[in-house]
């Protein structure tokens, strides 16, 4: 039996990254011989076992064998006359394709190291076509690493997967699962970019996907192009480390403004309505937490609601705070401002520009949050007469920071 370090903490080592997790393969022994090791089977769909000691996962290594369209649909076979080249085969990128011994030595049989040292994504052989998944780890590890490029050969391979219908096959779970890991990296521009260049943004966001080569005025949008501005902002959000609903909310925003009549561009009047369906869309047919769903909308629909904050009075913007529930909801709202602040830097030049209007809402939340509102409450004995009350007051404690 003999047991290797494989996969990503390899690389990351290589790399100068600190490891996370460790995945062993253990080469020449059956699942018997590991029970009776004291390893403890764990896998379903492959004999993966958890040491006795430690815990970590130790997996036979295994052919895979495609049967069926989509993720899903291999036959695996493991057995003690599977060799660690034929295991590191079946693994997505040469990158991820490296295996250490238990005396440090690296076994590399697919030039993983040179690839690591060019700084390419490249496929480890034609098999790569057989998961789709593929499609989206390379298009998230191109957000990771942000100084590496696909390889002309790979990006075309996955061109021949997306017009095979390959990525219609995914399933939605999954797909979120990469897009949100994706969305968590250093620059999730790059994950985006690479999935139009192979055509799967067309099949996973057509929404997102249609808004490059829109205009917006340029007054306001030098960079001009509403997919390219959609791109500086969910890197600004990634610059900032935002949470993942600020993130996505970032990202999808502008939805509407793909849905404007040519008629009316750059303008985009009432691109906000228009894309709080297409938000409501694109979170069903993936379905998107509730977290990142619920700020998502928000953002969506009331964005530029924000900047006319400046120019509203007192009671106007403690019904703004009720439209965006701040008073209940006051992180979300705040998380709200931070998508805002993400929309209004990632344009070209405006990078540290200053945004008033949320200073301005985050001192009349304040201020309406000083309201008590149980001791008014407690003073009026009907509903109706208590919401107007509350209401007064919070208008009250509004105009004394304006």
């Amino acid at each position: 039996m003999q047991t290797y370090i494989v996969g990503g903490a390899v690389r990351d080592e290589l790399l100068g990254y600190a490891i996370k997790d460790k995945d062993y393969v253990v080469v020449g022994t059956t699942p018997e011989q590991m029970v009776a090791a004291g390893f403890r089977p764990v896998g379903k769909d492959f004999p993966v076992f958890l040491h006795p000691d430690t815990q970590a996962e130790y997996a036979l290594a295994r052919t895979e064998r495609k049967t069926a369209k989509g993720y899903k649909g291999f036959a695996v076979h493991a057995s003690p006359e599977v060799t660690l080249e034929q295991d590191l085969a079946r693994r997505d990128l040469t990158i991820n394709a490296i295996a250490k011994s238990e005396s440090g030595e690296l076994i590399d049989p697919f030039n993983g190291i040179a690839d690591i040292q060019s700084k390419t994504l490249r496929h480890v052989s034609d098999a790569f076509v057989e998961d789709p998944v593929r499609i989206l780890r390379i298009a998230r590890f191109s957000a990771r690493f942000t100084d590496f490029q696909v390889a002309p050969e790979t990006l075309s391979l996955m061109q021949q997967m997306v017009e095979a219908g390959e990525v219609d096959a995914l399933v939605a779970e999954r797909v979120w699962q990469e897009l949100a890991k994706g969305l968590m990296e250093a620059k999730p521009s790059r994950m985006f970019n690479v999935l139009r260049a192979c055509g799967a943004l067309q099949r996973i966001m057509p929404e997102l996907d249609r808004l490059w080569g829109v205009p917006q005025p340029p007054q306001y949008h030098p960079e001009v192009d509403t997919g390219l501005h959609m791109m500086l902002v969910v890197d600004y959000a990634a610059s900032q480390h935002f949470t993942l609903p600020v993130r996505f909310a970032a990202l999808i925003h502008d939805l509407g403004k793909g849905t404007t009549p040519k008629e009316i561009l750059p303008r985009h009047i009432g691109h906000e309505e228009r894309g709080v369906h297409l938000v409501k869309d694109v979170c069903k047919r993936l379905r998107i937490p509730n977290d990142c769903k619920e700020l998502a909308l928000m953002v969506t629909k009331f964005h530029g609601k924000l900047y006319q904050s400046l120019q509203m009075r007192a009671g106007t913007l403690v019904e703004f705070l009720t439209q965006l529930d701040a008073i209940r909801q006051p992180a979300r709202f705040k998380e709200f401002l931070l998508a805002c602040e993400a929309d209004s830097r990632g344009r070209t030049g405006f990078e540290q520009c200053p945004i008033p209007a949320a200073d301005l809402m985050l001192k009349v939340l304040d201020a309406a949050l000083s309201v008590d509102a149980g001791a008014i409450a407690g003073a009026h004995s009907e509903v109706e007469k208590i919401k107007a009350a509350i209401f007064e007051a919070r208008v009250k404690a509004v105009k004394s920071v304006l």
